[in-house]
């Protein structure tokens, strides 16, 4: 049996080192992506680097290979890196690194990090904000949450925060310095690192489900480098604070340019405590409001009763008046009534005396004495008159009454 020409597998790694090293004798710049970094005890940093396909496959990766930075230049390559950026390396940021390529025997293919252009960086993240920016307005979401109508008395907030974060202790004393009945109820969050993102969304959507309890929502924290504060520059929470049913209120605290939060959210303030400022200033001014509406009701009611006290004078001067006239004149209607009645009464007297005069002259006239005097005779018999001649002859003894007196006489048969 014969052994086929073959080399061994360090041969092979050894040629494959030896070309790699002819093809890359001197160190080149590779752009790529940190998907992991790790910095160990002894002060190397470790690096995971992959290559996404622009536009597709889910972000997953088309390349992958292993990096180091070591200890001695680390914390100078980190430092400037820093400064530069305002941001810290770390898993999301796509770099401009000058490598050395490596290949060894055990451990396989490495890049050796030498230096990082930080304007590719700095471009990087500016592109994915103003792409976060143009995805936004195409969307059609740019605007909603500063079109929400806000209270005029914004008590309950509901704010996302963490609650060991200094920018959240500044707010709350702030608030309560303010000495206004604030109802704030923390609902907590990871602020700053890869897991910021997720964890704010969580937040926000616990307090869309208690939306109707809350007045607006604060999200604050402390200051922070660019790369702590990056998340807020992310598409997904950008898009949900655009979206979200209750005023959003930003106090990150971005050193530098305006998040895509901040220009998403109904009012952007700079600071934690600026963002308490803002709304002590507004209930200080609801406060005036109120208190000047008091003054003006307390002025407006002074006046109106001002004004009533004098129209019930004049009122009460005009009743007085129309009183007197309508006394005076009632009592006209009534001396005139007194007098005509004065004068039918006088006028039924006379003319009733003039007939009961009329009738006593009547009844004189035919009273018997005036007959008698006539020189008629009145003849009874027995106290009664007689009026017929056969009622005389009934009789002897007779009573006859002239208008001087009466005398008796006797009848001869």
């Amino acid at each position: 049996m014969t052994t086929r020409p073959h080399i061994t597998l360090l041969e092979l790694q050894r040629r494959v080192r030896q070309c790699l090293g002819e093809q890359f004798p001197f160190p080149i710049w590779v752009s790529a992506e940190i998907a992991d970094l790790k910095v160990n005890y002894s002060g190397h940093c470790y690096l995971e680097l992959i290559e996404k396909a622009q536009g597709g496959n889910n972000g997953v990766p088309t390349a992958q290979t292993r990096a180091v930075i070591w200890r001695s230049s680390y914390s100078r390559i980190a430092a400037y890196f820093e400064a530069e950026t305002g941001q810290r390396l770390a898993p999301g940021l796509r770099i401009l690194a000058q490598v050395v390529v490596n290949y060894h025997e055990l451990y396989g293919f490495s890049l050796q990090i030498t230096e990082l252009d930080t304007t590719f960086t700095l471009g990087d993240m500016e592109q994915q904000r103003l792409q976060t920016i143009a995805r936004l307005k195409e969307e059609g979401v740019w605007e909603l949450n500063r079109s929400l109508p806000i209270p005029l008395l914004v008590q309950r907030i509901a704010i996302v925060s963490s609650a060991q974060a200094a920018g959240y202790q500044d707010f709350c004393k702030e608030l309560e310095r303010s000495g206004y009945r604030f109802q704030a109820t923390l609902f907590e969050a990871v602020m700053q690192g890869v897991a910021a993102e997720e964890s704010i969304i969580e937040a926000l959507g616990c307090v869309a489900e208690r939306y109707e309890e809350f007045d607006a929502v604060v999200i604050v924290r402390g200051g922070g480098s660019t790369s702590d504060l990056n998340c807020f520059n992310a598409y997904r929470l950008s898009s949900h604070i655009a979206q979200f049913p209750l005023p959003v209120l930003t106090g990150i605290g971005h050193d530098k340019d305006q998040s895509v939060v901040d220009m998403v959210a109904h009012t952007a303030l700079k600071t934690p405590t600026a963002t308490a400022g803002w709304l002590v200033e507004r209930m200080q001014q609801i406060e005036g409001w109120l208190e000047g509406a008091a003054q003006q009701l307390h002025e407006l009611t002074i006046s109106r009763m001002r004004d009533a006290a004098l129209n019930l004078e004049q009122r009460m001067g005009e009743l007085r008046r129309m009183a007197i006239e309508r006394t005076l004149s009632e009592k006209l209607h009534l001396e005139q009534d007194i007098r005509l009645l004065t004068e039918r009464i006088t006028n039924g007297l006379r003319f009733e005396q003039q007939r009961l005069e009329g009738a006593s002259q009547a009844v004189e006239s035919r009273s018997p004495h005036h007959i008698l005097k006539l020189g008629f005779a009145i003849v009874r018999a027995e106290n009664r008159a007689l009026s017929s001649i056969e009622a005389l002859k009934q009789h002897t003894h007779l009573t006859i009454e002239l208008a001087d007196g009466t005398t008796d006489i006797k009848l001869q048969q």
